[in-house]
């Protein structure tokens, strides 16, 4: 079945997925609960990430290189990454801790643009750094719609996250299955493209695996449909684009 075009208008967001390896374990992947009072996935486990802001399409154009709107979406994964964990991935050189926590209380205030801050500080983006793994633009008309893009990048040797105690309650490093597992459990809260996404990040071994299997599936719009399966309706994805359970029962599925 095919899925609807998605309505009009848009949210523009970004996310990304940070790996950390462990000698002989699965990688653990960078994960922050959002609060309960947010108006979106109230009280879930998901990747740090928002909205793509005007600044970061103003200094998308610093790399003509990439696709504007890839690039906006990269920008505003880093910086959001910064505000709600204090990890500056995607920053050269790598910032002191003592600059992270400057560029950090700076974007909780909103008053200075990113753009200015990186300048300020004499640093620069790699955004090479960032590979593209997936793009969700749910099709539902009763909430709010992202059209979010996902990244994977390496985060070997990074610190513990600081939660930033506004959108976010808390913070950790943790494994994808840890994470489904509890979900099962009832002891933590995932919304449907983050389970989904987390059943695929399961499947890895590395980055270096995450990175592999984005040439196997190059990235299409993940936009959601509802089916009737084995006579129940389901939430279903498409079956060809890397994601191993393409059908989920729908009255198990958090759509927000």
């Amino acid at each position: 079945m095919e899925a609807e075009t998605p309505p009009q208008p848009v949210i523009p967001a970004a996310t990304l997925i940070l790996f950390r390896s462990r000698d002989g374990q699965p990688p653990e992947l960078l994960m922050v609960e959002r609060s309960g009072g947010m108006t979106f996935a109230a009280g879930a486990m998901v990747f740090p990430g928002g909205r793509v802001d005007p600044d970061d399409r103003a200094l998308a154009a610093r790399f003509p290189a990439i696709d504007p709107d890839d690039a906006a979406a990269r920008i505003a994964a880093i910086r959001e990454t910064i505000e709600e964990s204090g990890l500056g991935i995607g920053l050269s050189p790598v910032p002191d801790a003592l600059v992270l926590a400057e560029l950090r209380a700076a974007l909780a205030s909103g008053a200075t643009p990113f753009s200015a801050l990186i300048d300020a500080h004499d640093l620069s983006l790699d955004l090479d750094l960032l590979t593209p793994f997936a793009r969700w633009w749910p099709n539902h008309r009763e909430f709010r719609v992202f059209d979010t893009r996902f990244y994977v990048a390496a985060a070997d040797g990074a610190p513990e996250p600081m939660v930033d105690d506004t959108e976010n309650v808390h913070a950790l490093w943790t494994s994808a299955s840890d994470v489904l597992v509890a979900a099962d459990a009832g002891k933590a809260r995932i919304i449907f493209p983050t389970k989904c996404n987390l059943q695929r990040l399961a499947t890895f071994a590395s980055h270096a695996d995450a990175v592999a299997d984005t040439i196997a599936h190059p990235v299409e719009i993940v936009s959601p449909w509802i089916e009737d399966r084995d006579g129940a309706p389901h939430l279903c994805i498409p079956d060809n684009i890397g994601y191993p359970i393409t059908g989920h029962l729908l009255a198990t599925a958090e759509r927000a």
